[in-house]
């Protein structure tokens, strides 16, 4: 199909502006981008200074939408995100939006604000709107939460719930670049610091392409083979509990759009594969024993891959 090919090359040209500014995360990027199409939320995990918010800027630039920042910290309100009524003597009350009402929100270090706050977002990432005293507000279209964290434990952090965390379609980690990365940013340093960065799609588009995405053909087979991997993850003896339906539905809904990116009408196994990691490892959690002997989450996820059977196509 032409339509998916344009949007393959679209793609390119969004990576293309972000790498102006941004260098060796690629695959972060990707994941931006299944999430904006995919229409679900990204949480990027990473210490200090490694990118996290100047990658989400530049992304929003780069897709021409509409960009909120939020900074998190221990002793921000939920209404400071949601918005507030004022009242006055004789006059209607007015609503005044909160940072929440904007296609794409910076949530950044979400993890230093207190879990009231936090929760403050649940309703926002799952139904697309926000209730201030009974009335529900809808949010803009298209909307993604895309929010970073520190690694928990750091000073001043409070872990994300559970159920905060499984509303995130995708988790990745951010790292410190390469020897030879880090070289590259210095080298560009003046460039990074005043980047000129074009927008390349609007709001618009976007949803059109969300549109486009749900003609791409998923076989009865890759369904099998996504609910297989969840299925053996749930039932790992070193699994305390495994992955909600959400992480099946958000590897369905990512794999079309990982077809679409790579110019295809269909979905392949390896697009299945490439995804498992990130759309299930923070819905598990390791028994207290496994821990112990060194077993992590992606430990697991690697050898429920090997296992599984991949269909043939």
């Amino acid at each position: 199909m032409k339509e998916n090919h344009n949007v393959a090359e679209l793609y390119q040209k969004i990576t293309g502006e972000v790498s102006k500014v941004i260098i060796g995360k690629g695959e972060i990027e990707l994941s931006l981008m299944l999430g904006l199409i995919a229409g679900g939320h990204v949480l990027i995990e990473g210490l200090p200074g490694t990118a996290k918010t100047k990658l989400a800027k530049t992304f929003a630039n780069a897709i021409g939408t509409e960009m909120s920042r939020i900074q998190f910290t221990p002793d921000m309100m939920p209404a400071d995100i949601t918005g507030f009524y004022i009242y006055s003597p004789n006059l209607e009350p007015r609503f005044f939006k909160g940072p929440l009402f904007a296609n794409i929100i910076l949530a950044d270090e979400l993890n230093r604000t207190t879990p009231r706050t936090q929760s403050a977002l649940l309703e926002a990432m799952q139904e697309n709107q926000v209730t201030i005293e009974g009335k529900s507000y809808a949010l803009p279209k298209p909307y993604i939460v895309i929010a970073t964290q520190v690694p928990a434990g750091g000073e001043g952090t409070y872990q994300l719930t559970d159920v905060q965390t499984d509303r995130f379609m995708l988790m990745i980690k951010s790292a410190y670049p390469s020897s030879e990365e880090e070289g590259e940013i210095l080298k560009r340093i003046d460039s990074i610091d005043q980047p000129e960065i074009k927008a390349v799609t609007n709001p618009e588009e976007i949803i059109r392409i969300q549109s486009l995405v749900k003609q791409v053909f998923v076989s009865q087979d890759i369904i099998q083979y996504i609910t297989a991997i969840v299925t053996a993850l749930r039932n790992d003896s070193d699994i305390l509990w495994g992955p909600s339906v959400r992480a099946s539905i958000s590897m369905y809904k990512c794999a079309r759009v990982m077809a679409l990116l790579d110019g295809r009408d269909f979905v392949i196994p390896d697009d299945v594969k490439k995804l498992a990691l990130n759309t299930t490892v923070h819905r598990i959690r390791i028994k207290p024993e496994a821990e112990m002997d060194d077993i992590t989450p992606q430990h697991v996820i690697e050898r429920t891959l090997q296992k599984i059977a991949v269909p043939k196509i």
